[in-house]
């Protein structure tokens, strides 16, 4: 009897707190993946267990040719309902306690075929937005932008036709819509819903789908604004596409999760890479919107500032990760600041509102390209502050070491390439570039404390192979030269020729424009198990590649998953693993937080693919 009094009154205290959402892809707007939940903390993670697991179901499908990609998806959680996105593009409503499926709509993209982005059907998330007391659903899929109930799951007639707006409409040329994808979610800004769009890198023909960025309205689906990433004759940034390339160039799109300033109605966007993404001489200057953190006023879509991190991409170093949105102190000065993290290394960090950047930013001089035609550019932007937060550019000392002999033949395979600094362009007889094109940071972005001005991050440190070559001709691909797509930076049986750790946790402090720690994270079992390795000693922590983010919570923990079947909990003052939850499947989401109406908080991560694709909820 006095147990049960005790649980009651638990159960009271717990239900007082009040449920806690998760109504964002990113936790807000800003895209801070940050939680002031406290219920899961340092002193009692170790007690977490797996509370439920949904898993999508999909498999392939002969009859359209598709097959479902890696799950990728970060579910948002409102008055105790997740809902998540499969990568067939299905959204799924679960009931937040127990994971219990309450509805379920199908878009039927697959039956468009398998999208040409080389990756198989992926999908990241949803927005929501309340009209009222309407709560609706915006789904981007393909070329179509559907909005949904989120009550029934079924399209709201009222918006575009019948539910949908066909997105392959309206650009600055027309397109193959069958070339135009989606797989970030849209952002939402008062009664707008702004979305980009993605290409796959394999598309390389003149006029493949344009990057523009459109803002619809909410209610009825009609466009309000656009904003050409390729700027058209006239616009702004027109004259850094030489040779009329304007005219022609695809891609420079967002594929990436943008952010918002709703008090200040402004809006981030992280452009990717002209066409195509390793031989630009037929696109000669700096090709503005390339690679650029741009600024919009979210109501207009008129661009209120920007700057080009990567000059004339040759790289792949497309801005993959959505801006972050921190307050930070600097020499005494609060400082409203977005950070935009990139593949090659660097955090990139700027005044919100004006543009200018918090700490200076240099023009470096940087190698030249020996591909006949290119016009690399002879400088590249590097920031003074914070230091990289991985390696970059590579020299023979850089080799895989784990053994004398090893590292012999690594140096060996290593020699037959062009090496050096960050930013060494492709070349005919290939590049070793580092980071490779995952990044440093990718789609996963990082975790901002607002309480203490710390971002978190998981970043990748491996090397890629980039080779550049005549281009075999097809439907697809009408350019003079290519990167070879396909290359890989191995050695004696698949062996990654330059060292581990191939991951890292990091701590950065932005108030400093510091690093606060930085540890190895997660394993690669495949490398571990490697024949070529038995009997030598490796690292207890050999690191882990991939584009995920994590989230960072007051209960003192950074919540990442790394590729190696576990959810780990990190000690966010230190970098220490102090938890790793076992999970079906290789984790390819962002996780994501929330507390239900019983005080309970959970931690929920997608995992797995195909088949084995699964939701994993997480609590005490």
């Amino acid at each position: 009897m006095a147990l049960a009094v005790v649980m009651a009154l638990v159960f009271c205290l717990n239900a007082d707190r009040g449920p806690a959402d998760w109504p964002v892809w990113g936790g807000d707007q800003a895209a801070a993946h940050y939680s002031t939940l406290t219920e899961i903390n340092t002193s009692n993670v170790a007690r977490l267990h797996q509370a439920w697991n949904w898993a999508t179901g999909e498999t392939p499908l002969a009859q359209y040719g598709t097959r479902p990609g890696m799950f990728e998806n970060t579910p948002v959680m409102i008055d105790g309902v997740v809902y998540v996105t499969t990568p067939y593009n299905r959204v799924v409503a679960l009931e937040a306690e127990r994971g219990k499926q309450l509805w379920a709509y199908d878009p039927k993209s697959y039956a468009d075929g398998q999208p040409p982005n080389g990756t198989g059907y992926v999908h990241r998330g949803i927005a929501l937005w309340k009209d009222g007391r309407d709560l609706r659903i915006f789904l981007n899929t393909r070329y179509r932008l559907i909005s949904l109930d989120a009550k029934t799951g079924k399209p709201v007639n009222s918006f575009g036709d019948n539910g949908v707006v066909d997105l392959s409409q309206g650009l600055v040329w027309q397109i193959n819509k069958m070339h135009y994808t989606e797989t970030s979610p849209p952002v939402v800004y008062k009664n707008l819903v702004i979305v980009g769009n993605g290409v796959g890198d394999r598309l390389m023909y003149k006029n493949d789908p344009p990057g523009d960025v459109r803002a619809f309205d909410a209610r009825t689906g009609k466009r309000v604004w656009t904003f050409h990433t390729i700027p058209q004759a006239g616009e702004f940034g027109n004259e850094t596409w030489g040779a009329d390339s304007w005219k022609f160039t695809g891609h420079t799109n967002v594929w990436a999760p943008m952010s918002v300033d709703e008090k200040r109605g402004l809006v981030y966007l992280p452009v990717s890479t002209p066409s195509n993404d390793n031989y630009g001489g037929n696109r000669p200057g700096n090709n503005l919107f390339g690679e650029t953190l741009t600024c919009l006023d979210a109501n207009t879509g008129e661009r209120k500032w920007h700057f080009q991190i990567v000059h004339h991409g040759l790289w792949d170093y497309d801005l993959a990760s959505p801006p972050i949105l921190a307050s930070i102190h600097v020499d005494g000065r609060k400082i409203d600041a977005v950070v935009q993290l990139t593949k090659e290394g660097f955090a990139f960090v700027f005044d919100r509102v004006t543009g200018k950047p918090v700490w200076p930013i240099l023009e470096r001089p940087v190698p030249g390209s020996d591909v006949p035609g290119e016009h690399a550019s002879p400088t590249q932007p590097f920031p003074t502050r914070p230091p990289a937060y991985t390696p970059q550019g590579v020299s023979l000392e850089d080799a895989f070491d784990l053994t004398p002999e090893l590292k012999s033949e690594a140096q060996k395979e290593m020699l037959k390439y062009r090496l050096g600094p960050l930013f060494t362009p492709p070349s005919l007889q290939g590049t070793l570039m580092r980071p490779g094109v995952i990044g440093g940071a990718n789609w996963g972005g990082g975790a901002f404390d607002p309480e203490t001005g710390i971002l978190y991050l998981k970043t990748t440190n491996q090397a890629a192979l980039v080779r550049v070559k005549r281009a075999a001709k097809s439907a697809e691909v009408d350019a003079e030269w290519t990167g070879d797509l396909g290359a890989q930076a191995t050695f004696d049986g698949r062996l990654p020729l330059t060292k581990p750790p191939y991951g890292h946790a990091t701590a950065i402090d932005l108030n400093r424009g510091a690093i606060l720690w930085q540890q190895p994270f997660g394993d690669w079992p495949e490398l571990r198990n490697n024949p070529a390795l038995k009997g030598v000693e490796l690292p207890k922590a050999l690191g882990i590649a991939g584009p995920q983010g994590g989230i960072v919570t007051k209960g003192g923990l950074f919540f990442v998953g790394g590729e190696d079947m576990s959810l780990h909990a990190i000690d966010k003052t230190n970098g220490k693993d102090v938890w790793q939850g076992a999970l079906p499947g290789r984790s390819y989401g962002v996780p994501m937080t929330y507390r239900t109406r019983s005080g309970k908080q959970f931690v929920v991560i997608a995992t797995g693919q195909g088949a084995g694709a699964a939701l994993v909820a997480f609590s005490l």
